[in-house]
């Protein structure tokens, strides 16, 4: 039976592996993983697990060592993110020079191009310039334009080109920030922090105009997405900076009135938090399909929920949050099919059981067991009749077919009871797995009601912070607009000396 044979493979024990770890029952994973990788099946795959775990762990010596075990017995990607791994561990030791030589042995695509952006990040952090941080970014570049994968080849040249042009901003050369932040896509997650920074290159130099443009292009995505406050409030900075103080003042009120409407979705949004879970409100809620943010369209991206979502995912701990609770929704979906698929089978070995084909069998046995007793009437017959020759052979041939009949007798009963059996077996043996399908199914339950819980968590406190964020921003405006009256008030009165 291919169903309950195929639990005892080393896929299935893959499969429990990753139930066991997003479960947060690491060590019972650990296990099952070095078991797995002892028996040489999906080596990279459980070395690359088991380096996960030792990083959760704390433990660097034990990462770094399945880390070598990933790249070395892994393909394709899971070697790449083992290679990753290892620079990234060298990264947090502030290693760059070593970093470096992991991620040169790395094949050009998207694991390398992540690698070198974080190379660039540690070089921004220890240089005072940013010249190696840029040099970094544009190997990064080269290596993201390598990736087979369209959208997300895109997407992390968006924030590749996003991040030079920050850097090259921080540098003072507007030229080459203005360049970079040109190459970002107009409708992607990044483009209004672009908008927003190509705003501020352009007024450094001086162009006004321009930098208005670009910000009030930035101005035109919700508010939830980095870079869209800030433009309304430099739309306002520029109409300042232009001369025309009027237009400004109108600017700071409209972009207060927004960040107060703002502040009263994001309560509607706690609400929803609260009442329906986190994972519903701001996640199936802000889209009908997968969580993976940097695979989506761009129309999608006028809605503020959604717009939440994506910086929300900015955060390491949310995107595994997130992740898990997907596992644990996909998990459900297989485990309540299997389910679904052993009661079918079930039924199917049940209805055999008693079915035509027995029935078949056991008339076929009361046949012959009558024929058995009809012929041995027929003998006793014979031996009370008087002529002893023909009575000699009639009893001789009946004899023989007597014979015959019960030999066949015997052995259809031998193989139904053999029949019988090795069906009890079977049905013994599913019922067995429907049990503990049915268990895993209540484990995966309780496990998923806790990660829901701890996702909640963190959204409010996102909620919170983002409420704070619009608070700042409301600051901000008012502050402008009281400058602006002051100034205004001076000029009222050096007009009347």
């Amino acid at each position: 039976m291919s169903l309950v044979a195929s639990l005892g493979n080393a896929e299935a024990d893959l499969y429990r592996a990753r139930l066991l770890q997003i479960s947060g029952q690491a060590e019972k994973a650990g296990e099952v993983y070095r078991t797995l990788f002892a028996r040489e099946q999906f080596r990279g795959e459980s070395a690359l697990a088991l380096a996960n775990l030792a990083r959760a762990a704390g433990d660097i010596a034990e990462a770094r060592h399945w880390l070598r075990g990933a790249s070395r017995f892994g393909f394709g990607d899971i070697a790449e993110q083992a290679r990753l791994g290892l620079a990234e561990l060298e990264l947090a030791s502030g290693n760059t020079e070593q970093a470096g030589k992991e991620l040169a042995g790395m094949v050009g695509g998207y694991w390398a191009a992540i690698g070198y952006m974080n190379l660039a990040s540690a070089f921004s952090v220890q240089d005072s310039n940013t010249s190696r941080a840029l040099v970094a970014l544009r190997v990064a570049i080269a290596m993201a334009k390598e990736d087979s994968e369209e959208k997300r080849r895109q997407s992390v040249l968006d924030r590749l080109h996003l991040q030079a042009g920050f850097f090259a901003l921080q540098n003072g050369e507007q030229d080459k920030a203005i360049d970079f932040l040109e190459k970002v896509s107009l409708d992607g997650y990044q483009t209004p922090r672009a908008l927003y920074l190509h705003g501020v290159a352009l007024a450094e130099k001086g162009n006004y105009r321009a930098a208005m443009q670009s910000w009030h292009r930035a101005k035109k995505f919700p508010l939830a997405f980095a870079g869209v406050p800030e433009a309304w409030i430099g739309m306002g900075s520029g109409f300042d900076l232009a001369g025309y103080p009027g237009q400004a003042g109108e600017y700071w009120l409209a972009a207060n009135a927004a960040f107060e409407s703002e502040q009263a979705t994001l309560s509607e949004l706690e609400r929803n938090i609260r009442q329906h879970g986190a994972y519903k409100a701001l996640v199936q809620d802000a889209r009908g399909k997968g969580i993976e943010w940097f695979l989506e369209d761009s129309l999608t991206l006028t809605q503020p929920r959604l717009g939440y979502l994506l910086l929300f995912l900015e955060q390491p701990d949310a995107q595994a949050a997130i992740r898990r609770m997907a596992r644990f929704d996909a998990l459900k979906q297989t485990l309540e099919q299997r389910q679904n698929d052993l009661e079918i089978y079930t039924g199917a070995m049940l209805k055999h059981r008693t079915g035509k084909q027995v029935e078949e069998v056991s008339q076929q046995i009361l046949g012959l067991q009558n024929q058995h007793s009809q012929l041995q009437s027929q003998i006793e017959k014979l031996l009370a009749m008087g002529r002893p020759g023909a009575r000699s052979d009639q009893l001789k041939e009946l004899q023989e077919i007597l014979a015959s009949a019960k030999a066949r007798r015997e052995s259809l009963e031998s193989r139904s009871a053999q029949y019988r059996g090795a069906r009890s077996n079977q049905l013994a043996r599913v019922r067995a797995f429907t049990a503990e399908n049915e268990a895993l199914r209540r484990q995966l339950a309780d496990s998923r009601q806790a990660a829901a819980a701890a996702l909640d968590q963190q959204a409010l406190a996102f909620v919170a912070q983002q409420k704070n964020r619009l608070a700042r921003a409301r600051n901000r405006t008012g502050q402008q607009i009281a400058h602006l009256y002051e100034d205004l008030a001076l000029e009222h009165l050096e007009g009347q000396r």
